[in-house]
């Protein structure tokens, strides 16, 4: 792993999911630091009202994380930031709600932009990291890639997939040169968890609080991340315990009702909007 720390300046970013939440504050602060930016997201003309104010060292375009063809539309139309140094797989879509009342067109549509949208954009973008001899991959999961919850099975599962994806990926592009850090967030002050109640002991942050980690890990990368750090300490001590012990600090926490007790009006325009694909 590299211990020098990279001038921002100097890099050509790619993020998905640019137009909102901590793409968009990852966006904005990349971009502070004088970073080429290149920003994706489903969104096309809300994309570009992201980057239009930040100047002409950050572009934007439509990117539907899932279509290989969107990709490859993609990266041409933002060409101009230069040959990607870091890609930040960001796009993800978090439908709440017992697995058993799921639709399937819903499950298959979460796996597909949180698993396969970060498979894709590496497939698209690290070639070119591996043909120069160096690069950066950061994916951006959730603290239930290593935590699972109710309500929540189906996205859980595909951030478990990104967690797993990360570490394979990490092992196969280092002798590259090619770094892949996770992030892991537990629950942000963004629309992805309106109406998420905390859980007793690990604060909400901002999507600039990730977008802050975010930064740090561009500049020095690590393999993994989360955000608050102190999380990773409380979720990895408790899974060195009995399940039962586990499940009653879940319970006093209220982390076992962290998705399933999240509030349904709060939630609507977000679940509708992302329901509706």
């Amino acid at each position: 792993m590299s211990q020098r720390e990279r001038d921002l300046s100097t890099l050509s970013v790619v993020v998905t999911g640019g137009a909102r939440g901590i793409g968009r504050a990852t966006v904005e602060r990349l971009a502070r630091r004088g970073a080429r930016v290149a920003v994706g997201d489903l969104d096309a003309d809300l994309a570009r009202e992201v980057a239009a104010p930040l100047g002409p060292r950050v572009v934007a375009a439509g990117l539907d994380v899932t279509e290989r063809g969107s990709w490859e539309a993609f990266l041409a139309s933002t060409a101009a930031v230069g040959p990607v140094d870091v890609l930040i797989n960001n796009a993800g879509i978090m439908p709440l709600g017992p697995v058993l009342a799921e639709p399937d067109v819903l499950a298959r549509r979460i796996v597909d932009v949180n698993l396969h949208g970060l498979v894709l954009g590496t497939k698209l973008v690290v070639p070119g990291m591996v043909e120069r001899g160096r690069g950066h991959v950061v994916n951006v999961a959730s603290a239930v890639g290593r935590v699972a919850l109710a309500d929540g099975a189906t996205y859980s599962a595909s951030k478990f997939a990104a967690v797993g994806f990360s570490e394979a990926t990490r092992a196969e592009l280092a002798p590259y040169g090619v770094e892949v850090s996770v992030v892991l967030p537990t629950i942000v002050r963004t629309e992805l968890a309106a109406g998420v109640p905390a859980t007793r002991g690990v604060r909400p942050v901002s999507a600039d609080d990730v977008a802050r980690v975010i930064e740090a890990t561009v500049r020095r990368p690590r393999a993994e991340v989360w955000v608050p750090r102190y999380a990773q300490a409380v979720a990895k001590g408790s899974q060195l315990l009995p399940r039962r012990v586990q499940s009653v600090l879940a319970h006093a926490f209220r982390a076992d009702a962290a998705l399933s007790g999240a509030d349904p009006a709060a939630r609507a325009a977000y679940e509708e909007r992302v329901r509706r694909g």
